[in-house]
């Protein structure tokens, strides 16, 4: 047995039993999470196609999936004008997803930084930077391909990025790369295995589908463990930026220039989309995994955080 040192000697043993508990937690985790992505890691270069044609008569995500879908103006516009859309919103999602994931690499970085380096739990974080940093390539690849304008967030949010990745405590990456992590995978989840969407799409959702499920568990068990040793301030920190992240999310997922690129009045477009109740549905049926969990582990909590959450349609 270890010695005790004069760190240890003040600490409860209790809270001690628990602290080494959730270490070796951690690590097993880890350790799981990295034989996975030995097994199961793609490189989009070389597993897709991209020379191949786009194919004529097929989606870019499931037409269910679309703004307008389910809307009178929807109804009023020509095949080739919702096809389009569903190629715009395609890469709207698409570069969101880079700009959410250059925030979570940084994020990570930081993570590690405050780690034991030698830990499975860092070469674990190590492990999903390169998962997407390769993301991040496959989806300016795929935003190229479609040949559409970069969909960057607002200025304003392209700066509240900036305030997250350089103050956000370790709690708080974890709650931000749920609220992104698991509302795209119900969205791709759908996309690779509907046949009516176009085969490089399929398969990039998929590959992304694939290794974010390990990104998902890692992001939920750490939050978890976080939590659990957080005083109170800390906690109700994490809920209020953790509201505000989703709001910010729903807003770059919302870009209304995608209405104006297929010939839509923006400013309409994007109320009709609002006020859609089929979107609304879509929306919350999204969010139903990372909302029952954070209602669960505490995240959302109160007045404040819930009227939040709503105002992002993703509560009833």
């Amino acid at each position: 047995m270890a010695p005790m040192t004069a760190a240890t000697a003040t600490v409860p043993p209790a809270a001690l039993s628990d602290a080494l508990g959730a270490l070796r937690d951690r690590e097993h985790t880890a350790q799981r999470l990295l034989q996975a992505s030995a097994r199961h890691s793609f490189d989009p270069d070389t597993e897709l196609d991209w020379d191949a044609d786009w194919v004529e008569g097929k989606w870019f995500t499931p037409p269910e999936l679309c703004s307008l879908y389910g809307t009178p103006l929807w109804d009023g516009m020509s095949p080739e004008q919702r096809m389009d859309l569903s190629r715009h919103e395609a890469a709207q999602v698409a570069a969101s997803g880079i700009w959410f994931e250059t925030i979570l690499m940084q994020l990570l970085v930081r993570h590690a930084y405050d780690c034991d380096l030698t830990s499975g739990h860092v070469r674990y974080a190590l492990t999903e930077i390169a998962d997407e940093c390769r993301h991040s390539m496959m989806f300016a690849r795929l935003v190229d391909k479609m040949a559409t304008p970069d969909y960057a967030p607002r200025p304003l949010d392209h700066q509240l990025g900036r305030v997250l990745k350089t103050a956000s405590t370790a709690t708080v990456t974890f709650a931000a790369a749920l609220c992104v992590e698991e509302i795209l995978d119900w969205n791709q989840r759908l996309t690779f295995s509907d046949e009516r969407v176009q085969p490089l799409l399929r398969g990039a959702t998929r590959i992304h589908v694939v290794e974010e499920a390990r990104h998902v568990r890692y992001a939920r068990e750490e939050l978890r463990r976080q939590l659990v040793a957080a005083p109170r301030w800390e906690r109700a920190v994490v809920r209020l930026v953790t509201a505000e992240v989703i709001l910010a999310v729903m807003r770059t997922l919302g870009h209304p220039r995608v209405y104006a690129a297929v010939g839509l009045d923006p400013r309409l477009a994007a109320q009709v989309a609002r006020q859609s109740p089929h979107r609304r549905l879509v929306l919350q049926r999204s969010a139903e995994r990372v909302v029952a969990f954070f209602t669960e582990i505490g995240v959302i909590r109160g007045a404040t955080v819930r009227a939040a959450w709503r105002r992002a349609q993703l509560l009833p």
